[in-house]
């Protein structure tokens, strides 16, 4: 038995060498509190949220800029991820003028589809 063991062991050593170490990556970065960024998505404007607030960041906590109701239009600027796990989207209130990120499951149509790189 240890004869068999000893003469494995090279072996299964050299194939843990073998194998790529797999390391974590770090979290996507989220847009602190008092990001604002351009308007990277060119579509079409008219699209709503029903009582959402507008943040400062993308994260809950973040200071509320406005509510966006679902009577006013807003201008989709990118998208990116939350410390949460949600995609959250850069609006302009079309109506109030306000900017602020709003998390996309509470828009009409699930927010931008342009990344903001970050």
């Amino acid at each position: 038995m240890k004869r068999r063991l000893a003469a494995i062991l090279p072996a299964v050593a050299m194939a843990a060498l073998a194998v790529p170490m797999v390391t974590a990556t770090p979290a996507a970065a989220h847009a602190a509190c008092g990001t604002s960024v351009a308007d990277k998505d060119g579509g079409s404007w008219g699209k709503w949220a029903n009582g959402a607030n507008e943040r400062s960041g993308s994260s809950t906590g973040c200071t509320i800029k406005g509510v966006a109701y679902n009577t006013q239009s807003l201008d989709y600027h990118c998208y990116t991820w939350g410390n949460d796990g949600h995609s959250w989207t850069f609006v302009r209130n079309d109506s109030t003028g306000v900017t602020g990120w709003i998390r996309d499951d509470l828009l009409s149509n699930g927010g931008s589809y342009v990344h903001c790189g970050f």
